[in-house]
């Protein structure tokens, strides 16, 4: 395994639309553990391919506390199921020191393939579902700062690109 480095916002690769993953090889099995190594050590609760520059539609989540609860998600599909929304502070790897109330629908249904390749169908709750919508923005090209105003944006932005020039 390896430890894969993150894109920081507002890097624009981080705004590349991931392509279906086709076949679920060793390839693909590899970058799910070394986007696990790289998402413990972070540490961070989810990871996107998209965010360490591997633009097919893979994430990572894991949740627990213990760090013993490691999901995948390939090829994941969202469906709403209710309009009801939830506010949540979100958080991202990709956006270090940042965090914001962000609204999302709370009842959702996943599709996806595991790293077997296998499809699964799953109703998350709580965290969970803010964290697969949160990673599947990813995938899409589309960051929790996409739902802020723009003065918050520009303003996380302008720190981040002045602490990317300072650490050059």
């Amino acid at each position: 395994m390896a430890l894969l480095s993150i894109l920081e916002f507002p890097d624009s690769r981080l705004r590349t639309i991931a392509k279906a993953v086709t076949k679920v090889d060793n390839r693909i099995r590899r970058l799910i553990d070394d986007m696990f190594e790289t998402m413990y050590e972070a540490p961070g609760i989810g990871l996107a391919a998209t965010q360490v520059n591997e633009h097919v539609r893979v994430i990572v989540i894991d949740i627990s506390e213990e760090k013993d609860t490691p999901l995948v998600f390939i090829n994941p599909e969202i469906e709403v199921l209710d309009k009801e929304l939830h506010e949540y502070e979100e958080g991202c790897l990709s956006v270090p020191g940042y965090s914001e109330e962000v609204t999302r629908p709370i009842h959702v249904r996943v599709k996806a393939l595991n790293r077997e390749g296998e499809a699964f169908v799953m109703e998350p709750e709580d965290l969970l579902t803010v964290c697969i919508q949160h990673e599947i923005d990813h995938l899409n090209g589309k960051l929790f700062v996409d739902y802020l105003s723009s003065i918050k944006r520009q303003r996380i932005r302008k720190k981040l690109e002045k602490e990317h020039k300072a650490k050059a």
